[in-house]
């Protein structure tokens, strides 16, 4: 015979019950926000494998190299992160082709939005990255770290706007994605600007 609960028990699955709906409440909803921040940095993300595909046939220092490399493995897994979060919560995934590139030269192809929408703070113009394309040996080298200091500063930016926007990056996986990409880019900014210290005065690629 079932022996019925006693009235401590039945007060502690009373507390469970109420406390398990107000807890999933209370935890941070995604926003509009954070699906453009992911969408975009998608974009962003993959302009920066388009800059580093270029490394290996225009430069043979190997700091160079390793920081490329640093930056494909870290920006490759990042995408996949973000495609997964988005396609966990049914939102469009930006298309980029097989070499990692945004469909169109450092644009994102998304509905509604014209060219100048969408290309994201600190990314290369298509004259932009033709340039880059066209340069060798040590004027690559500067080029490529002022263009991609400035590409890392536009992800900072991106990351300061989406904290900036009311109840946005408050998701734990968002704001910790967020935090991360902040982190991460400084520090990079940082070994970047140390690089292009020893290519000399001329080093500093002056603003484009």
């Amino acid at each position: 015979m079932t022996r019925p609960l006693s009235r401590l028990a039945l007060v502690g699955v009373l507390v469970v019950a109420v406390s398990e709906p107000a807890a999933a409440q209370n935890t941070p909803r995604f926003t509009p926000a954070d699906v453009r921040f992911m969408q975009g940095m998608i974009g962003h993300h993959a302009q920066a494998l388009a800059m580093t595909a270029l490394i290996p046939d225009r430069t043979d220092r190997r700091d160079i190299r390793l920081l490329g490399e640093r930056i494909e493995v870290s920006q490759k897994d990042e995408i996949k992160l973000m495609q997964q979060w988005l396609r966990d919560r049914h939102q469009q995934v930006p298309a980029i082709d097989a070499t990692h590139s945004p469909t169109v030269a450092g644009h994102m192809n998304m509905p509604g939005m014209s060219m100048s929408d969408t290309l994201m703070p600190g990314m290369l113009t298509p004259e932009q990255l033709s340039e880059l394309a066209k340069a060798r040996g040590t004027d690559f080298d500067k080029l490529f770290l002022s263009d991609m200091i400035r590409h890392h500063e536009g992800a900072l930016v991106m990351v300061a706007q989406l904290l900036g926007t009311t109840a946005s990056g408050q998701e734990p996986e968002v704001f910790r994605f967020a935090a991360e990409v902040d982190t991460d880019q400084r520090a990079e900014i940082a070994r970047m600007n140390a690089l292009l210290a020893t290519l000399g005065p001329s080093g500093a690629t002056p603003p484009r």
